[in-house]
């Protein structure tokens, strides 16, 4: 008899099971969950598991290799049932074309051009910035980014640069990301852009009368009443006045933020008194200067809230007064930094200017390739930078 020990050629007992329980090896379990698995989604055998090519195309749709080609590149010499037929053994089959292998096979290069104001602001470079980086990435995926630039607020330039662009050749323009000014000129524009072939997307600022194919940017009026609650909060809770600059009437992205800005207000702090809008235009003097008009005539005034896209008329005026408002600005450039850090602005509300960049890119090639394409990748979300959150200085705008 053995104690305390195990003898050669004992077997020791596990666990007594629980009633109802029987044993399944590890090999069986895996069969098991294997087999609900393929329930769920389908066959799992390698030949199910196998993408559709265009062989199955051709074979299915009783067509040559040949027919599916022309098909598949939208070349011409084949019959509209034929198309048909082809078409629907795509859809039966379930094929995605590989889009990168085809481009590469046929040497396709996108070639995607950013429509920019030529104005002087400091959103506007980093912009630019942002493009030359994305540019320098893409090499490798056969795409290539232009800048070009028109006179700020100038619709009819605008819209006769887009009506210059080329949809054969070597300087032929595929897709249009563009930052523009919401005038009658662009809109109809860019409705003529797109009739030609040409995919749009507007950036930063909508232009949904145009019949863009994406909007790519924060949603402004939502930035608008963020910016109201932080001023509302912000302030003391006694009668005070608050001054406001966009940066133009003809930019929805300015109107669309003095918008929330006013129903979060109303709403909520209806003892504080929103002034009518101070129009920068692209100038820091037109801002100086009805900074300056406003302060004299309104003696009240707590805080200014700044929907522009540059600041340098702002801070010139907070620089030469000693009554300090409350300020909340857009966009993170360098001067807004700078006047953060300082305490000159207490809060700046921004977009990543980098992810609306990859996002056009994205968007415009799904949009040229009829492809689909990740929703939630491409929202940009709307990001508050107070003195103590900000990023390194180095950190790419």
């Amino acid at each position: 008899m053995c104690r305390r020990r195990i003898c050669s050629g004992t077997t020791i007992p596990g666990p007594r099971p629980w009633p109802g329980f029987s044993p399944v090896s590890p090999a069986d379990a895996a069969l098991k969950a294997r087999l609900e698995f393929k329930g769920a989604i389908g066959d799992l055998s390698p030949v199910a598991a196998e993408k559709p090519t265009v062989n199955d195309i051709a074979r299915h749709a009783g067509v040559s290799l040949a027919t599916v080609d022309r098909v598949l590149n939208e070349r011409p010499g084949v019959r509209s049932t034929t198309i048909a037929k082809v078409n629907q053994a795509i859809v039966d089959l379930g094929y995605v074309r590989d889009t990168a292998a085809a481009n590469l096979a046929r040497r396709r290069i996108y070639r995607l051009l950013f429509l920019l104001p030529d104005s002087g602001s400091e959103l506007i470079a980093a912009l630019m910035r942002q493009i030359a980086a994305q540019a320098a990435l893409l090499v490798t995926e056969r795409t290539r980014l232009e800048i070009r630039r028109t006179t700020a607020f100038d619709g009819r330039e605008t819209a006769q640069t887009l009506d210059d662009l080329r949809t054969a050749g070597s300087d032929r323009i595929d897709g249009v990301a563009i930052l523009a000014p919401e005038t009658p000129q662009i809109r109809d524009a860019i409705i003529r852009t797109r009739a030609r072939g040409i995919a749009v997307v507007s950036i930063i600022s909508d232009l949904p009368s145009s019949r863009r194919d994406h909007f790519i940017g924060i949603d402004n009026i939502s930035a608008g009443k963020t910016a109201a609650r932080l001023m509302g909060r912000f302030l003391e809770r006694k009668k005070q006045s608050i001054a406001v600059i966009v940066g133009s009437r003809y930019a929805r992205d300015h109107l669309e933020r003095r918008h929330g800005f006013d129903l979060t207000m109303a709403e909520d702090f209806p003892h504080l008194r929103v002034l009518p809008s101070i129009e920068a235009r692209a100038s820091a003097d037109l801002v100086f200067d009805g900074l300056q008009n406003a302060w004299r005539a309104d003696n009240e005034i707590g805080g200014i809230y700044s929907s522009a896209d540059d600041s340098q008329g702002l801070i010139r005026f907070l620089r030469g007064i000693h009554r300090k408002p409350v300020v909340i600005a857009h966009e993170l450039t360098p001067d807004n930094r700078k006047a953060l850090s300082e305490r000159i602005f207490d809060a700046v509300i921004a977009q990543d200017l980098g992810h609306i960049v990859r996002s056009a890119v994205r968007l415009l090639r799904a949009t040229v390739d009829s492809t689909p394409f990740n929703a939630p990748q491409e929202r940009i979300g709307i990001d508050i930078y107070l003195r103590e959150n900000l990023p390194a200085a180095d950190f790419p705008l």
